[in-house]
């Protein structure tokens, strides 16, 4: 208990100095002697499905009442809750540096013991498992679902053009370029907001080098310039192809000018189809997996879990998280929320995908996916910047510049996470 509540302190300090209003504990008695499950999740923009799904558990369970709490700002909400010993019973959180951290913290309970870990699609589980600083024993995690990124292109555009879906990164360039000759724009970016940069930026990693490259790199078996150069160098050169200036443009710039017909393709994920058909209700949109390469049996689709639950170890009712657990994972109700994100269901079984992602359905199937690479990094380090960066510099030679400032700033804010996994491989000697 020590040791956890010494991780909490250490991984949230940053907020200490803020003060929050936060709900109560959670496992109380609710109405009628009922058991209450409190869940804390952090997707504000899926609350309609989370609602639906809250109603439906409470309607048809006598003995449990589940409360779900979708906050703004909800990973604020969560830490802060943290520190105060105020824990829910469940979390519903991505999987990113985050869970990583708090996996660390010896937040979660172990559920290996619960059932529907069966049904979940090996992948899914291995990205998981990919995001231990250390090797665990036992599962800490559901993935619940996943997001993908790719390109997003205009089809009804395409159709009248005879343009035709590129498979290997020779035939994209050659696309682009036709679609320049034609006097239209063949990519839009949001640069303003520099988390934009990332989406390109994992649709070339995931292709171009190794799924388990930040691990490689904590284990010092390789660096970040010898891994990720042809990636930085594909990256600049998309400049080629996009709008004018894409640093003065946002992301919401981005997404109505694909909206409004204003360009063919789009690289970013499935998450912002929602943004624009807020735009044009009525546009056709279909996806295909970045073409990183020119073999296309090297193509990867980008793809991490976008919500997953976690049982907290304070939670007192495991049985009663179980059902919970359970209830979430019933087809119809992750088809509820299937329908309402456009997400991809990260269990085995027959569900509906959207429609827009019908051209990266195979790959889907397949499991030829691999996460978002971004999930790996610490926020502290701002990756993001430092690729607008990068792109901004015209210079002979920044690539080398770039790529040594990562491997630097890589040690700067993993040296202890670095010292973590060297005294964990001379254990294994």
């Amino acid at each position: 208990m020590f040791k956890r509540k010494f991780a909490v302190l250490a991984l949230i300090a940053a907020l200490i100095t803020t003060s929050f209003a936060v709900a109560g504990c959670s496992s109380q008695g609710g109405e009628n002697g009922k058991t209450v499950i409190t869940m804390l999740q952090y997707k504000p923009e899926a609350v309609a499905a989370f609602e639906e799904i809250e109603e439906r558990f409470n309607a048809t369970h006598d003995d449990i009442e589940l409360r779900i709490e979708s906050p703004n700002e909800a990973m604020t909400v969560l830490k802060t809750r943290l520190i105060k010993e105020d824990y829910p019973d469940i979390v519903g959180i991505g999987g990113d540096i985050n869970y990583s951290n708090f996996l660390d913290a010896d937040l979660f309970m172990d559920i290996s013991d619960f059932e529907g870990i069966n049904d979940i699609k090996p992948v899914y589980m291995e990205i998981e498992k990919s995001l231990e600083f250390i090797p665990e024993d036992g599962v800490y995690t559901l993935p619940y679902v996943a997001n993908c990124a790719g390109i997003l292109y205009n089809k009804d555009m395409f159709e009248e053009n005879g343009w035709e879906i590129p498979t290997t990164w020779s035939e994209f360039t050659a696309l682009c370029e036709e679609i320049q000759a034609s006097g239209m724009t063949p990519l839009y970016f949001g640069f303003k907001d520099t988390w934009t940069c990332l989406s390109p930026w994992n649709s070339l990693a995931v292709s171009l080098s190794p799924a388990d490259t930040c691990a490689q790199v904590n284990m010092g078996n390789t660096t970040f310039t010898e891994e990720y150069w042809d990636v930085a160098e594909k990256m600049k050169e998309l400049l080629n192809y996009c709008e004018p200036n894409p640093y003065a443009y946002s992301y919401n710039d981005a997404c109505t000018a694909f909206a409004r017909g204003e360009v063919a393709m789009y690289p970013i994920g499935s998450y912002a189809v929602p943004q624009i058909l807020s735009v044009n209700p009525d546009m056709n949109i279909d996806s295909f997996t970045f073409p990183a390469n020119d073999n296309e049996e090297d193509n990867i689709l980008t793809s991490g879990v976008d919500l997953q639950f976690s049982i907290m170890k304070e939670c007192k009712n495991k049985e009663a998280a179980y059902e919970v657990l359970e209830f979430l994972f019933e087809d119809e109700n992750i088809q509820i929320y299937l329908d309402n994100q456009n997400a991809i269901p990260c269990k085995e079984g027959d569900f509906t995908l959207p429609s827009m992602l019908d051209g990266m359905k195979s790959y889907i199937e397949e499991g030829r996916v691999s996460d978002f690479h971004d999930h790996h990094y610490p926020s502290e380090m701002s990756v993001d910047a430092m690729v607008q960066t990068y792109l901004l510099d015209t210079s002979d030679n920044a690539t080398e510049t770039f790529l040594t400032k990562f491997d630097t700033e890589w040690v700067r804010y993993n040296r202890d996470l670095i010292e973590k996994v060297k005294k964990y491989q001379e254990g294994l000697q």
